[in-house]
């Protein structure tokens, strides 16, 4: 990319932003909301999240711009000697910038984030109709090593 890719926590005034790159994908089409104003509900999600020390959400920006984001869970275990874990969800670019490395630098981010938050795991899920997803978290090193199951509310 031409321009420089940052990251830093989300704002509020980013949230038009991250819902509107979670709204553009066949499957974020049929479960997200992007109105004008946007749906209460996302607000006071990004509330909670941005209220929990062990909730981040991330947003890279090249300029003024958003063009991708993550939310990144960290979690104490029992198991594991009692080790922290680091959960990324809600990965998304910008269409103006896929391709071009963004995602890749998101996740490096969230490996390093983890690294300095002292986990011993990273852990992601994505659902099994992106199979260019999982090709590439593969890609980066992740492994489907377990069978993941979702029970809808």
């Amino acid at each position: 990319m031409e321009t420089e890719i940052k990251f830093r926590m989300a704002t509020e005034n980013d949230l038009d932003s991250i819902v509107a790159m979670l709204a553009d994908d066949v499957l974020g089409s049929e479960r997200e909301r992007y109105e004008n104003p946007l749906p209460l509900s996302y607000i006071k999600a990004f509330k909670a999240i941005t209220s929990d020390p062990n909730n981040e959400l991330i947003v890279a920006y090249a300029g003024n711009e958003v063009v991708g984001v993550q939310q990144i869970t960290f979690t104490p275990y029992i198991t594991h000697q009692g080790g922290w874990r680091a959960t990324i969800e809600g990965v998304r670019t910008s269409t103006s910038v896929r391709g071009k490395g963004v995602g890749t630098e998101l996740i490096k981010w969230a490996i390093q984030r983890a690294e300095e938050r002292g986990c011993h795991l990273v852990q992601l899920t994505t659902d099994k109709k992106r199979t260019d997803a999982l090709r590439f978290y593969e890609r980066l090193g992740f492994k489907a090593t377990h069978e993941g199951l979702k029970l809808k509310l």
